[in-house]
């Protein structure tokens, strides 16, 4: 593999719509001057990337999944930092369908892994129960999609700009 950066793996992994509509998303992220770090622990070994803004995490992204065979398998993951940042968000009615169409509704009888916190959350306006710790899960986008998870990045770097008051 070359290099650990994100684009390079995307480049590597991914093919067609795939690659092209991940790295439009790397590529917004970078002009909204959002920080790549890859994880540690569990996640060492995989091609796992948390984003962040002003040292606050906006989203994860992992790219190809072990349990998926093709190369089109990329993943986005929220995060709202236990906040509220998605509960009045404003949205165009559009965005708001595609969002709720992606919250992570937590199936297990338990927690699905440690951060999952099963809990009533409001999204947009819209309530929903068994919420995972990371509120919205997008997999394998496509460009609709992507200009979406666009939304939702915004809408929490306006959160943490909030909370900082910047």
């Amino acid at each position: 593999m070359s290099g650990q950066k994100i684009e390079n793996i995307i480049g590597e992994i991914l093919i067609k719509d795939a690659k092209n509509n991940a790295l439009n998303f790397i590529q917004y992220l970078r002009e909204n001057n959002m920080v790549f770090e890859r994880e540690k622990g569990y996640w060492e070994n995989k091609y796992y990337w948390g984003i962040k803004y002003n040292d606050e995490f906006v989203c994860f992204i992992l790219i190809s999944n072990e349990e998926k065979t093709n190369f089109e398998s990329w993943t986005v993951w929220s995060d709202d930092s236990g906040s509220n940042t998605f509960g009045d968000g404003s949205a165009d009615e559009k965005t708001k369908e595609i969002l709720w169409k992606h919250v992570a509704v937590c199936e297990s009888i338990d927690r699905c892994f440690d951060g999952c916190k099963r809990s009533r959350k409001t999204i947009l306006g819209k309530e929903f129960d068994n919420v995972c710790g990371t509120a919205i899960k997008f997999e394998s986008p496509c460009t609709e999609t992507v200009d979406c998870m666009k939304k939702m990045v915004e809408i929490r770097k306006n959160d943490i700009l909030r909370k900082f008051n910047v």
